[in-house]
């Protein structure tokens, strides 16, 4: 005989909180991270863009 499972609606709810804040933690580290490799990126260039500037100042 099988036995149906029922789930207790204040258990659904607390379950459905944490996934949608773990969503959120996972949302707001990805911007953060995203944001450092664009800082990265600009810096990486801003020097690229200073040492052909000094390189064709000294041709």
């Amino acid at each position: 005989m099988t036995k149906a499972i029922r789930f207790d609606s204040s258990l659904l709810r607390a379950a459905m909180v944490g996934l949608l804040l773990a969503g959120a933690a996972l949302s707001l580290s990805a911007c953060n991270t995203v944001n450092g490799a664009g800082k990265d990126v600009s810096n990486a260039g801003a020097a690229t863009s200073n040492t052909a500037t000094d390189v064709q100042q000294k041709l």
